[in-house]
């Protein structure tokens, strides 16, 4: 049965992870160095890091490739132990790794898979069920829910290593939802995955949300994931803590722009759109271009009441923009402290 808990299900307060890394030279006289006196250089995987989150929250977490996103999931579900600072979840201490504990989180890492390759699913959650003592009556009806939520009927009796990459997927899902955790660390669930078995994972975590009232902290490069589950994102770079909000906030607070997006009903026959905004697109009787956001209003008036405009939209910039436009401000930022990104980890 889930624990009974506080509002706030997980809680980060200044954590660290560091590494020490062997710094090698290349080639033979390299090698040989390497035994004699090795060099090691710090790495700061998570570099004092701090935020809450409550029950039944969808947080984002997001960054770029090496981080520190998957370190910090790993010290949350307890596999890896904290350089420095206090991680808590479900008012338990990860690393120690209580019973209670690891019945009530999962982690599931879209690069990894804990089904067994030459074995139906089914077989696995068998497996899990005895793992996690589920009692048969509950076992079989979340076995039920899941299965109709993510249509498994003709997967459970297939050995794994005949179903495709969205069907296993939906059966690793699965797997680590049977024993209906109350936190869910979820790490890239949709990589590699078509558009419409995106849709399907995403909906399904939405669903698994509504129903058990799950906490979800989601990494993911793709960005439909983000905007279609979050509404609240807590973004990292390089180990540091960039930014923990809203979403829309992020948007209005880093893109001074908005898209407007002109469909003309005849040519425009020398008109200049330059005079409107920075034109990004202009193809035929199309056109994009950015308006600072105060005078979005504004000249979208004109543009209407001076082209020929048979319909236009205005839009926010793609949430793909102004993440990327969080990661090159933090780069210029550690370029005038006169920071190396030479620390890069895999994160």
């Amino acid at each position: 049965m889930p624990l009974a808990m506080a509002n706030t299900i997980i809680q980060v307060d200044h954590l660290c992870k560091y590494y020490q890394v062997h710094q090698k030279e290349p080639g033979l006289i390299g090698s040989l160095k390497s035994f004699v006196a090795r060099k090691y250089s710090d790495v700061k995987a998570v570099d004092d890091v701090s935020f809450a989150i409550d029950a039944g929250e969808v947080v984002g977490f997001l960054g770029p490739n090496g981080a520190g996103k998957t370190t910090t999931l790993k010290v949350l579900s307890g596999l890896l132990y904290p350089t420095r600072g206090v991680a808590r979840v479900l008012d338990f201490t990860p690393h120690e790794r209580r019973a209670a504990f690891l019945r009530n989180i999962t982690l599931v890492m879209g690069q990894k898979q804990q089904l067994n390759w030459d074995l139906p699913a089914m077989d696995t959650f068998l497996v899990n069920a005895a793992i996690y003592e589920i009692p048969d009556e509950q076992f079989k009806k979340t076995l039920a829910e899941l299965t109709e939520l993510l249509e498994l009927t003709p997967l459970l009796k297939k050995q794994v290593r005949k179903l495709s990459l969205g069907e296993r997927m939906k059966c690793e899902l699965s797997a680590a939802l049977l024993h209906r955790p109350q936190v869910l660390f979820l790490d890239e669930p949709t990589i590699g995955l078509d558009v419409t078995m995106q849709t399907k994972i995403r909906q399904f975590i939405a669903d698994y949300n509504a129903r058990y009232g799950a906490t979800i902290i989601l990494t993911s490069h793709y960005m439909a994931d983000v905007t279609a589950l979050c509404k609240r994102v807590i973004v990292i770079d390089h180990g540091k803590l960039l930014y923990d909000g809203d979403l829309h906030a992020l948007a209005e607070k880093i893109a001074p722009h908005k898209l407007i997006r002109v469909e003309f009903s005849q040519p425009l026959n020398g008109q200049r759109l330059a005079e409107y905004g920075e034109v990004v697109k202009e193809r035929g009787q199309r056109a994009e271009l950015l308006i600072p956001r105060d005078q979005t209003s504004q000249v979208a008036a004109r543009m209407l009441a001076e082209l020929p405009i048979a319909d236009v939209t205005i839009e926010e910039p793609p949430i793909e923009d102004v993440i990327t436009r969080v990661f090159e401000q933090a780069a210029r930022a550690r370029a005038e402290r006169g920071e190396s990104d030479e620390n890069d980890n895999d994160e």
